[in-house]
């Protein structure tokens, strides 16, 4: 039952008063049975976040994988570094010459921009090399991991088309309080409704519009992968033709146990345009999936990059000011 649970709300949580009665009425337990799993879960760090999940880009921020070239001396000081700005939001090491590798985000008032961001971090890191890996195309973000183990190995990745929508200071002030993480309690919404004096159905509406202008991917629980028994997660690049780079990408993107599937540039010292998270319980079953993938696949190479050290994973906290005061600080 417990797997069950993770699986739906990793899914499509329901936007609802009371969305844990909902869950306990399809899977025919009680309320509180659901909440004191989720509970349970929360405090096992087994569910690292319940909330909406927003596309940065979609918010007027500017974004982008880095790779750095620090040399190994040089690293937890160079990280220290890169962790302090609020715009990373994942860092890694990981098994090559380019070894740290973090998204970086910039504000849409931001003074610096995007690359001038990185140029300071990369002198201050001390960083001997750097790549900017933007994406150029998306076709799959979406971390659902396969807690029931009835999933199928492939998936169909739906094509969404945005509406376009003015944000208007409520849309802002739901955006900034529906970022964060919920409780486990009967009515989690509460509290925020209370804040901005509206009522249910004016929030879970603009939560709607929301998505479906595409600014928000998705409310959801994520799952802390490790702690869920997901122990092997490979970042795997492919050298693929970029002529038929869209319809390659689609195919990679329908494997279910890849969660993120982008085309980004190439370089001279760089030859991978194709990046897939791939996520498996062991090294073996992760490298099998990676296997089959690229027997589907046309690439002239592919290297799976593992992660040896996890350094940062939180969300990106939107309409802050810590933005500007990093920029103040550091410009």
């Amino acid at each position: 039952m417990k797997q069950e649970i993770l699986s739906r709300i990793q899914k499509k949580f329901p936007l609802v008063p009371k969305p844990f009665a909902v869950i306990a009425d399809e899977l025919g337990i009680s309320e509180d049975e659901v909440l004191k799993i989720l509970q349970e879960e929360k405090k096992a760090n087994i569910i690292r976040q319940t909330s909406a999940i927003f596309d940065t880009k979609r918010l007027g921020y500017k974004s982008s994988l880095v790779a750095f070239k620090i040399p190994k001396e040089k690293i937890i000081a160079a990280v220290k570094v890169i962790n302090a700005h609020p715009g990373v939001s994942h860092n890694y090491e990981r098994n090559h010459d380019f070894n740290i590798w973090f998204t970086m985000a910039v504000a849409p008032d931001s003074a610096l921009g995007l690359e001038r961001t990185i140029e300071i971090l990369a002198k201050l890191t001390e960083a001997e090399d750097y790549i900017m890996l933007p994406t150029l195309k998306l076709f799959k973000i979406n971390v659902k991991l396969n807690t029931t183990g009835k999933d199928e190995k492939k998936e169909t990745v739906k094509k969404v088309v945005h509406k376009e929508i003015e944000l208007t200071p409520l849309h802002h002030n739901i955006i900034m309080k529906a970022q964060y993480d919920i409780e486990f309690i009967s009515e989690p919404f509460k509290k925020i409704v209370d804040e901005l004096n509206i009522d249910y159905d004016t929030f879970f509406s603009i939560l709607q519009e929301l998505q479906d202008a595409g600014i928000m991917r998705r409310f959801a629980s994520i799952l802390n992968h490790r702690k869920a028994g997901f122990n092997a997660n490979a970042m795997v690049v492919w050298d693929v033709d970029e002529e038929n780079g869209e319809s390659i990408g689609e195919k990679a993107a329908a494997f279910s146990a890849v969660s993120h599937c982008y085309l980004r540039p190439k370089y001279p010292n760089w030859p991978y345009n194709l990046f897939t998270m791939v996520h498996g319980k062991t090294t073996e079953e992760t490298n099998a999936i990676i296997e089959e993938m690229a027997s589907e696949i046309e690439s002239k190479s592919h290297m799976p990059l593992y992660s040896s050290r996890e350094f940062k994973k939180v969300r990106i906290e939107y309409f802050t000011p810590a933005f500007k005061e990093w920029e103040e600080n550091n410009g």
